[in-house]
């Protein structure tokens, strides 16, 4: 029996275990772990810009709702106080009216007020004591309706003079009185709040010493 070759059995203890003469297979088994932490490097960079972007959105989002909002209440700010100033201008519009149809019907009735002034001025020249008494009455009582509903007579005898409420018909020399001085009224005046509806007719004194300063402020 012939026994086998050295260089056969060589070949046949490598067929057996081919990784025994291979001196590089442990170094290549140690770097096959370290694929997988390669790859998940890339999806995590992923999920942080996806959060960013999310992040972004929502902040643009907020800013957008708070600009609305500002816009929304900047609208019923300036819509209340336009609405303000409509309810004041009606108010005053209509304060107004109701004062000008209250002058007219005041104006109507001044010639009656005079009428029964003349009526009371002959009834006390002739003695009609019974029919004064009853006209007074009457007209106070008109006077005080008047005065009511804000109307003020202007009869400024021995006050100093005011052109814008009374009407010079004359002048009377009184050394004694002071210059500018009503010295009658001929017919008295009526003003309603700030308005004259009629300015008084009076007499005015001159020749006297001229009126103080306060006074005249007064």
């Amino acid at each position: 029996m012939t026994s086998p070759e050295k260089d056969e059995v060589l070949e046949s203890s490598e067929a057996v275990n081919p990784s025994a003469g291979s001196p590089s297979s442990p170094s290549s088994a140690s770097e096959e772990p370290a694929a997988p932490e390669a790859a998940g490097a890339p999806a995590e960079a992923e999920v942080v810009e996806e959060e960013i972007v999310e992040e972004d959105a929502d902040a643009e989002a907020v800013a957008k709702a708070k600009a609305e909002v500002a816009d929304w209440q900047d609208k019923y700010m300036r819509l209340h106080a336009e609405w303000d100033t409509y309810r004041r201008r009606m108010t005053e519009q209509r304060a107004e009216e109701k004062l000008r149809a209250t002058e007219k019907l005041v104006e109507g009735l001044l010639p009656v007020i005079d009428d029964f002034e003349r009526t009371i001025s002959y009834a006390t020249d002739n003695g009609e004591t019974g029919l004064l008494d009853g006209v007074k009455a009457v007209m106070n009582k008109l006077v005080a309706v008047l005065e009511k509903d804000g109307v003020q007579v202007i009869s400024p005898e021995g006050e100093a003079f005011d052109a814008l409420e009374c009407q010079a018909v004359a002048t009377v020399d009184d050394p004694g009185a002071f210059d500018e001085t009503v010295a009658q009224v001929y017919q008295k005046g009526y003003r309603m709040g700030k308005k004259v509806l009629r300015p008084a007719m009076v007499t005015v004194t001159t020749g006297g010493p001229k009126r103080p300063q306060e006074d005249k402020a007064e």
